[in-house]
């Protein structure tokens, strides 16, 4: 009778110190990183809040260049329904030893056809495309030139 009246207490202790047991949630990713000579501060939407279709190219996507000289990376924070992304795009030379401007451009691109695409300011267009674990970059400049990089996941 009496072992019988401390069942339930001990199931309420077991599932309490269970509970307890189980690691905190994980933060939301993000932070700081330093791409093509430059700080950027990002934050990555949890994976779980982007459209299953999108998620490919949701993250943090570096160690590409366009040429001998040009550094970029690719932080996609996140990614609606309607497949617009917010994204960070970092330039700049490649290493200490190469000059020229770099910069960040914040904005937005578009998921369509399996392809992220968006243009910057001076009518430069780029289409990201998942292949494999890395994402291939094509670069068009206004006069026509096209570069291609391959873009690895960092994070």
């Amino acid at each position: 009778m009496v072992l019988r009246s401390l069942l339930p207490c001990w199931i309420v202790l077991a599932l309490a110190g269970s509970a307890a047991a189980q690691p905190p949630p994980a933060p939301e990713p993000g932070g700081a990183r330093v791409f093509c000579a430059q700080s950027v501060r990002f934050a990555l939407t949890p994976p779980a809040e982007v459209p299953r279709p999108y998620r490919r190219f949701l993250g943090v996507w570096s160690d590409a260049a366009w040429g001998p000289d040009a550094c970029a990376a690719l932080v996609v924070e996140n990614i609606d329904r309607s497949g617009t992304a917010t994204i960070l795009y970092v330039y700049g030379p490649l290493g200490s030893s190469t000059s020229g401007p770099g910069g960040v451009l914040r904005g937005t691109g578009i998921v369509r056809d399996g392809a992220l695409r968006f243009q910057n300011s001076d009518g430069t267009r780029f289409v990201f495309r998942p292949e494999f674990a890395d994402l291939a970059g094509r670069m068009t400049t206004p006069r026509g030139d096209s570069f291609s990089a391959l873009f690895k996941k960092s994070f």
